[in-house]
């Protein structure tokens, strides 16, 4: 049988007292969102480096394959610009929608959703580092085939900057309507079919003419946030290209692209507490 000393009982019952009065232990500071975003990003940048060259071949040849087969239909003028920013748009939708779409889906119904609801990172770091790693691989694709286009039809290549802009902001725009697709579809299949589909509207609305489009079908293309990247870029290849209408188009998407992305965090939060 052991003795224990007195003062000893009474100063660890000091000891108590002064830790029950001090509260509990602070935490450390909350993540903040621009180093949380780039981790996610260079995370998820190494995991699709795997798929790059096929998503690069895929997405790029598709959308030569569909500019091929509208030069028996198109000659040239207002219809052979649509269709040539269509295609290239085509490209950001394929990645940002598409396959957006399909990895979220897949990372809901695998628990991954539980490994990110565990680090102290925010939604936001999340979809935007997952929709920025997956549309960066976009950009060679795109510039690809807006100069195989202009070759094709003849149309200048002067104003092919404006790629810098169309690129993040269509992108972004896409990105965020993939990704809440994903994370708000109840199984991975719905999410590939949505994807799809999405994709599907890209390529329908966004690479035919509008001028040969019924009126309702041409309601619906003003809907689809891929459309304002395209008119953006299809306006550049006139002679006198209007950068008001242009600038207007840029802004049209880029505020699509601010809200899609406010879902897309808005869905995660939801499927990552279920």
């Amino acid at each position: 049988m052991s003795v224990v000393p007195a003062d000893a009982l009474q100063g660890a019952a000091r000891a108590a007292e002064e830790r029950h009065v001090a509260g509990p232990a602070e935490l450390g500071p909350k993540a903040r969102l621009w180093p949380s975003l780039v981790a996610v990003y260079r995370a998820q940048l190494s995991r699709a480096r795997v798929a790059r060259i096929p998503l690069l071949f895929v997405a790029t040849f598709q959308s030569i394959g569909i500019m091929i087969l509208m030069r028996g239909v198109v000659d040239g003028g207002g219809e052979a610009r649509a269709v040539v920013a269509g295609s290239a748009v085509l490209v950001v939708a394929f990645v940002a929608l598409n396959l957006l779409a399909q990895y979220f889906g897949q990372l809901r119904a695998s628990g991954g959703l539980d490994h990110y609801a565990t680090l102290p990172v925010p939604p936001a770091a999340v979809v935007l580092g997952a929709a920025g790693a997956y549309a960066s691989f976009t950009a060679p694709g795109t510039v690809v085939t807006a100069v195989f286009g202009c070759l094709l039809f003849g149309l200048p290549m002067t104003h092919l900057w404006v790629l810098l802009a169309v690129i993040p902001l269509a992108g972004a725009a896409l990105a965020g309507l993939g990704a809440a697709l994903g994370l708000l579809a109840p199984r991975p299949e719905f999410a590939t079919l949505l994807g799809q589909l999405g994709m599907s509207a890209a390529l329908l609305l966004g690479v035919l003419p509008p001028e040969r489009m019924p009126q309702v079908v041409r309601l619906a293309r003003d809907l689809l946030p891929s459309t304002y990247g395209v008119e953006a870029f299809a306006r550049t290849f006139g002679g006198r290209p209007d950068w008001g209408f242009v600038l207007g188009d840029l802004a049209v998407c880029a505020a699509v692209g601010v809200i899609s992305l406010a879902v897309a965090t808005w869905a995660y939060r939801r499927a990552a507490v279920r």
